[in-house]
């Protein structure tokens, strides 16, 4: 049996590729929205694509596109992607419209 993880992390919920159209806004230091898309969602969250690096625990907001759905959110992590961009989790703290998960609580 392989040595356990004692550092490995375990989400609270799965993740589902999906691509939805997204805005951000609330960058510290770049102002402005920027238009981008989920690379997969949660009930609770998101990874998004983004041109800027975002620190971790910053505030920010996420609406869909469509006006459906909002969220005043955080960041979890913002990674570096190959090429271009981060990959940026956003972890969901107010929301208001229906989201494209539904919470099973």
């Amino acid at each position: 049996m392989p040595p356990k993880n004692i550092y490995s992390f375990h989400r609270r919920e799965n993740r589902i590729p999906m691509e939805i159209p997204v805005v951000l806004d609330g960058h510290r230091h770049l102002p402005g929205t920027e238009a981008t898309f989920t690379e997969n969602v949660s009930a609770r969250g998101a990874r998004v694509v983004s041109v800027r690096r975002w620190e971790k625990g910053a505030a920010l907001k996420l609406a869909s596109r469509t006006g459906e759905f909002r969220s005043e959110a955080r960041v979890a992590y913002c990674q570096p992607l190959r090429g271009d961009g981060y990959a940026v989790g956003v972890e969901f703290l107010e929301t208001s419209g229906r989201w494209v998960v539904e919470s099973t609580n």
